[in-house]
């Protein structure tokens, strides 16, 4: 699909991953809707991206919030063509710890904002997108990118509910894709290794250095726009489909 005068939805769009990817696509022509729940920093990141974004307030474990936001994007900019989901939360916990079992309820909402989270928002933007005119040859309407991490397939002491929720988007990938090929909706994942993200912005070097240690090549952490440069390969190559990609210098993380 080619980026130019397509609409983009983006989750945790105004940070991060979803920053960079929202970057990306203004600058091959399409227009972005950044998701966020900061309702202050998405108008901020709006602002300065320019007239091709514009900010949307998004609970995505909330259905009515994604789906009002999803209501607002159709009315600005009248279609989706792409549903890039970056929203997710990072909590280290282990599950019998110095305080007993782990709570159930942080367990959840860990479930909730990365698993079911992206859940709920891809399956509101594939029903709008599915209304679309065919953008290619082969009938393609629509285009989903799901973020997943490496701890979905080794994750690291402490990691129970995080690689739990990121082994799910992982593992809805190929289904999802199944479901929506009738509908000329493609659907991929990519699984990053440690990324420069705010959230690992305040990590000491005794928590960094390990983990650019288990990198293999390049001897570093990921930086934004190569997640974004993957999402825009994924969104150009129609041949693309149902599959998880791993972006993460060959990293395969030790227990701890």
């Amino acid at each position: 699909m080619d980026l130019n005068d397509k609409v983009a939805v983006i989750t945790g769009g105004a940070s991060g991953l979803g920053r960079a990817t929202a970057e990306m696509v203004i600058k091959n022509g399409g227009k972005v809707a950044i998701f966020d729940l900061n309702e202050d920093l998405a108008s901020q990141t709006a602002t300065e991206l320019g007239s091709s974004a514009a900010p949307f307030v998004a609970n995505v474990t909330e259905e009515e919030s994604v789906a009002t936001a999803v209501e607002r994007v159709m009315e600005k900019f009248g279609a989706i063509h792409i549903n890039v989901n970056c929203a997710g939360i990072g909590a280290a916990a282990r599950t019998i710890g110095r305080d007993g079992p782990l709570p159930l309820q942080r367990f959840n909402f860990v479930i909730q904002v990365n698993l079911v989270g992206t859940f709920n928002t891809l399956r509101l933007c594939a029903d709008a997108m599915q209304n679309n005119e065919p953008a290619t040859d082969d009938g393609e309407k629509g285009v989903i990118i799901n973020t997943a991490s490496v701890a979905a397939f080794d994750g690291q002491i402490g990691q129970a509910a995080y690689a739990a929720s990121k082994a799910g988007v992982a593992g809805m990938t190929l289904p999802i894709a199944r479901d929506l090929a009738r509908s000329g909706i493609r659907v991929c994942t990519i699984a990053p290794g440690i990324f420069e993200t705010p959230m690992m912005a305040g990590a000491p070097d005794r928590v960094r250095d390990p983990l650019i240690e288990m990198t293999q090549f390049p001897k570093r952490l990921g930086n934004a726009p190569e997640y974004a440069l993957l999402a825009r390969q994924i969104i150009e190559n129609p041949y693309l489909n149902g599959e998880t990609i791993r972006l993460d210098a060959s990293i395969r993380m030790s227990a701890k």
